[in-house]
């Protein structure tokens, strides 16, 4: 079993070796294999010289994107890559690439994929839970969000709809694949992750959540977020999916 860390990156240079060195030394500690998958979507900075010292060490599958297309089409190939190289018992971990993740959750994530999850969770709306250094913006944003979220398309042990820490079970993003096709990743921008939620949970699988400290204080380079272009690409998401009808799924 491995732990396949699954990164977009996109201008993380700074950013990086911090988030890998912290990552294979919660891996050592664990005792967990590992192996990654980055896709570099048109960086600009030293991305890929970075990518390119650390593969020998961390095993790192580098796919390269010549142009920056977005987040969605991004994460979209990373899990494409990801579930063609997992084995059915390794454990696929999304993350930010920008140091604001902590590794240390990733054990027990793993824990929850082996004791029956299909998907994991690192949520910001749970006790324990903390966010520290985000703009009174994005926090509005984000609270809003699970609100209009849990409203809209309730799925019951979900509070944190668009965290991109997460980890899946390889077997539910081959079933995603094959059931969405092109269309299981459609959003370009940050929506994306709370449409492959909203998608997975069609397919009937187990979903819990583990709290995390969101350390937007360590985040290596500028926000790439636009806030006001995210408010108007979820909204109009969520009125397409709500359009399309949704179904409701019994969680862990």
């Amino acid at each position: 079993m491995r732990i396949l860390l699954t990164l977009p990156a996109y201008n993380e240079a700074v950013a990086l070796p911090q988030l890998f060195a912290k990552f294979q030394q919660e891996m050592q500690l664990a005792s967990l294999a590992n192996a990654a998958v980055v896709v570099d979507d048109g960086s600009t900075d030293n991305t890929r010289g970075i990518l390119d010292e650390w593969a020998p060490e961390l095993g790192i599958d580098i796919v390269v994107h010549k142009q920056n297309r977005g987040l969605g089409e991004t994460i979209r190939d990373a899990l494409y890559r990801a579930a063609e190289l997992a084995s059915p018992d390794d454990v696929i971990v999304t993350m930010d690439a920008d140091n604001t993740h902590p590794p240390s959750l990733i054990p027990e994530m793993v824990r929850r994929i082996q004791a029956g999850n299909d998907l994991v969770i690192a949520s910001r709306y749970r006790g324990g839970a903390k966010v520290v250094g985000l703009s009174a913006s994005r926090h509005l944003m984000s609270y809003g969000a699970r609100a209009l979220f849990t409203v809209v398309f309730p799925i019951r042990g979900v509070r944190d709809y668009t965290s991109g820490y997460r980890a899946y079970r390889p077997a539910i993003l081959r079933r995603a694949m094959d059931v969405y096709g092109e269309r299981f990743v459609t959003e370009r921008g940050f929506a994306c992750m709370a449409e492959i939620l909203l998608k997975l949970s069609k397919l009937g699988p187990r979903i819990s959540e583990v709290p995390m400290v969101l350390n937007y204080d360590q985040k290596g380079g500028a926000s790439k977020m636009n806030v006001a272009k995210t408010v108007a690409t979820t909204l109009k998401l969520m009125a397409r999916l709500r359009l399309e009808g949704t179904g409701k799924v019994t969680v862990a």
